[in-house]
């Protein structure tokens, strides 16, 4: 994970075509950095097999092997299914130390957003905290 503070550019698609394709919660999280509330989201607890996508694009970020049960809240993997598929930020806008905010590469979509050194039984030290309506999963056939 590394950080970067350049913009990759979104997808080239209006905010009316968004607004038409998103609710207006997945609008909310995806287009403006929003978050759903913790424990509702309908990824947070589930362990079906398969592949998450960004709801935005349908580009595939996180695969079902790569989740863990971390009581957060919101889904969290340890690792993206590849580097050039997120993109970081780094985030000041609540109090309090930075965070590193995680978009889609693809859409530029808010995802979540990434923790380092939380002690968690995974094989990297990271926790990737990502909204469920930021999210699709494409279950295993």
């Amino acid at each position: 994970m590394t950080q970067e503070e350049t913009h990759v550019a979104p997808l080239n698609k209006p905010d009316a075509s968004w607004r038409q394709q998103l609710n207006d919660l997945e609008y909310q999280v995806l287009r403006h950095g929003g978050t759903e509330r913790p424990f509702v989201g309908e990824y947070t607890n589930t362990e079906t097999e398969g592949v998450y996508a960004c709801r935005g694009c349908g580009t595939e970020l996180f695969r079902s092997d790569q989740k863990f049960s971390s009581s957060c809240g919101w889904p969290s993997f340890f690792e993206p299914l590849a580097e050039e598929r997120v993109r970081y930020l780094k985030d000041t806008s609540v109090p309090g130390p930075a965070r590193v905010e995680v978009r889609c590469a693809a859409c530029d979509g808010h995802l979540g957003h990434v923790f380092e050194g939380e002690g968690y039984d995974t094989p990297t030290d990271l926790r990737y905290c990502i909204n469920s309506v930021s999210l699709t999963l494409q279950p295993k056939a």
